[in-house]
């Protein structure tokens, strides 16, 4: 039986793009990772090793590169929309060209000096097809956590359970969310302000019986107050706190009330979940090849 070429893509993956704005004497800085990819006709380069419909991966770098200068940063959606139009008209044989930037923030500390800034990484997705073109905005590496208002109870048990039931628990997350727009032009820095504070200010407000449900009221807060986001989706690794247990210490009267946890990074709960407006428009690719999410 004959074999047959699946799915496939390729481009220049991480480019770290850094561009500084000197048009005054206060400079601007975007620090960016950026990734491309086409996906189409390319299946002579697999099977016969033709390469004559074939981008270069360092042309793609290249153009990631130029369109810093030319076309600016004032978003990473519309970079990316402008870069991956491009890397469309270049490559006829390409069907959609994606995407994927992570920028990363620096505070100001003079009119040209900066320090890197800790916390999340703002991130986008753009697809750019000959029919359609998708827009994910997105943050990742967001850490919450809320000391009260927690708990976990109910839950399936079997001989292999150990967990104790709890009503107040620490919980803890580092987030990953991504949020489809239905449009293609927009502000895009209001819009990722506006879903950073709702998803911050619902966490903070909302009592949780598990992190399920918190995430299901943040996407669903976000959808209420942005009515071009079709859908958000969310993958939360869960930061466990394990009570410190005392009781074997040699010393009278030590208890430990809630006070002091263990941090452990692994082995960790992954919850991954998406909160969909209904009647939201078909995704087409816009997920395509964007890891971590179910």
């Amino acid at each position: 039986m004959a074999n047959v070429l699946g799915a496939n893509q390729y481009g220049k993956a991480e480019n770290r793009v850094v561009r500084i704005v000197r048009d005054t004497a206060r400079h601007e800085i975007h620090d960016l990772n950026v990734s491309t990819s086409l996906r189409g006709e390319f299946a002579a380069a697999h099977t016969i090793g033709d390469q004559a419909q074939v981008l270069p991966t360092d042309t793609q770098k290249n153009t990631a590169f130029a369109y810093a200068k030319l076309r600016g940063v004032s978003s990473i959606e519309d970079y990316a929309l402008a870069l991956g139009q491009r890397l469309l008209e270049a490559c006829p044989a390409a069907d959609e060209a994606q995407v994927r930037v992570e920028q990363y923030a620096w505070d100001r500390l003079g009119q040209h000096s900066f320090v890197r800034r800790g916390g999340e990484v703002r991130t986008c997705v753009v697809t750019v097809g000959r029919d359609a073109t998708h827009v994910l905005s997105g943050l990742q590496d967001l850490v919450v956590l809320n000391s009260t208002d927690s708990e976990f109870k109910g839950f399936l048990k079997d001989e292999f359970t150990t967990l104790a039931e709890t009503d107040d628990r620490i919980l803890a997350t580092s987030l990953v969310a991504r949020w489809r727009h239905t449009v293609t032009d927009g502000d895009w820095n209001e819009s990722y302000d506006e879903v950073r504070d709702c998803l911050l200010s619902t966490f903070a407000t909302s009592y949780s019986r598990a992190l399920q449900e918190t995430l299901h009221y943040m996407g669903g807060a976000v959808l209420d107050r942005l009515q071009d986001v079709a859908e958000i989706r969310f993958s939360a690794p869960n930061r466990h706190h394990f009570l410190v247990d005392f009781s074997g210490f040699g010393i009278d009267g030590l208890t430990n009330d809630g006070e002091v946890f263990i941090a452990a990074d692994r082995p960790y709960g992954l919850i991954e979940a998406q909160v969909t407006r209904e009647g939201a428009p078909d995704p087409g690719n816009a997920w395509l090849a964007v890891p971590g999410f179910c």
